[in-house]
């Protein structure tokens, strides 16, 4: 679930910064949200059940 959020958060940072121009501040918290959910994804992945 964490993967496809950080899969959607990237695409729209992606659009954002080619085709939407939105404010550099923006794209760039996006982008951190991003990482850090691949981050917890595979940190969470590799726990033992």
């Amino acid at each position: 679930m964490l993967g496809i959020i950080a899969v959607v958060l990237v695409v729209m940072w992606l659009l954002g910064f080619f085709a939407f121009h939105i404010t550099a501040a923006a794209i760039h918290v996006i982008l951190l949200i991003a990482l850090v959910l691949v981050v917890l994804h595979f940190v969470q992945g590799r726990r033992a059940l």
